[in-house]
């Protein structure tokens, strides 16, 4: 007769792909129960947006039918680790992860990357906030479709405004629309903290930060102050973006910053009536940089009109009813960021002996 023990037994052999160890080990199965030949149990994934649970999901049902059950009950749920400890984030003691999206140059789209980025993870279910840290340039309420004053909580903290079910700050949210922000760096970096310190976050599973272009005080704030999972970097494939990501890239090397990848934004326009692709920034131009600095490519994104209408429209590509390519790449992207976060997270916690 098919026993607890020996679905525990059997799940032994099924490795998470990516974390490398079993997913009893990894204390990702829960609340086993079997009934003569039903089994049925919870599986706990490291992120909702996880890439991989399709393969997960197989192995589990084959693992299981080879230990003689007929039928298999599977419930998801997800507990998205910290990649850092929460003594160590005391401006944000509740985020559980927190992910740079930076550029070396503006006009690569890394508002939109940002933007998307957050609303994809909060689709999967992930608890998301959003921090617009372009202090002089936020474009973010724009392609979020916010506008407005944020609230204050009863502790006297900043309420951020919320939509797509991702939790929003930029200065934008405080100033006149049209007057411009001319400070020096210094002032720079305090609005950055006061948004890490005096906003009212709560629990979130990933705070994606929107820097602006360039190595300057925003990004030097930002990594003394918090400890970062992750730098996402963004580029398009000509010779001019590339350069002045490589500057970007080893400003975080010198930080200690880790670097989950880089995607290449606006790789190809894909024409809409005869499919055909032409590379109006260069090709290969990205993944060329990745194999040469060794880090991850993460893919291109093509140019889409889609994506362009929805930024301006307040509705970023994922959350479109209709999501063309672009927005069917970035959902993908989300997901891999995510997968690469949760094995970093889950690599710096000690590894349990279940009997």
């Amino acid at each position: 007769m098919l026993t607890e023990s020996a679905v525990y037994d059997a799940l032994r052999h099924v490795q998470e792909p990516e974390l490398g160890r079993d997913i009893v080990t990894l204390e990702m199965v829960k609340g086993v129960t079997v009934d003569a030949d039903r089994v049925a149990l919870t599986i706990d994934l490291t992120t909702p947006a996880c890439p991989l649970k399709d393969e997960i999901e197989r192995d589990v049902r084959a693992a299981l039918a080879g230990a003689g059950a007929g039928e298999v009950d599977i419930t998801w749920g997800a507990t998205v680790r910290r990649s850092v400890a929460a003594a160590s984030t005391p401006l944000v003691p509740g985020v559980r992860n927190i992910i740079a999206v930076a550029s070396g140059k503006g006009g690569v789209g890394k508002s939109t990357i940002s933007s998307n980025l957050a609303v994809s993870l909060a689709l999967d279910g992930a608890s998301v906030g959003l921090l617009d840290a372009d202090i002089t340039g936020p474009n973010i309420p724009l392609m979020m479709g916010l506008e407005g004053a944020p609230a204050s909580s009863a502790d006297g903290k900043i309420v951020p405004l919320a939509r797509y079910g991702v939790k929003v700050i930029s200065i934008q949210f405080f100033v006149p629309q049209g007057q411009p922000i001319v400070w020096r760096g210094p002032l720079v970096g305090g609005a950055i903290q006061q948004f890490l310190r005096d906003v009212d976050w709560g629990e979130l599973d990933y705070l994606v930060i929107d820097l602006p272009p360039g190595t300057s005080d925003a990004q030097l704030t930002l990594a003394q102050a918090v400890p970062i999972s992750g730098a996402l970097m963004v580029t398009t494939p000509q010779a001019v973006a590339i350069s002045d990501v490589d500057k970007a890239l080893a400003m975080f090397r010198r930080l200690s910053v880790p670097v989950i990848g880089l995607v290449e934004n606006m790789s190809a326009f894909i024409c809409p009536h005869c499919g055909e692709a032409t590379e109006i920034f260069g090709r290969g131009g990205g993944e060329r940089f990745c194999r040469e600095q060794g880090i991850e490519f993460l893919g291109g994104i093509p140019l889409d009109i889609k994506v362009r209408q929805g930024a301006d429209a307040g509705v970023p590509a994922v959350a479109q009813r209709e999501p063309g390519v672009a927005a069917e790449t970035m959902r993908t992207l989300a997901r891999t960021v995510a997968a690469r976060v949760s094995v970093r997270a889950a690599r710096q916690q000690p590894v349990l002996s279940i009997t």
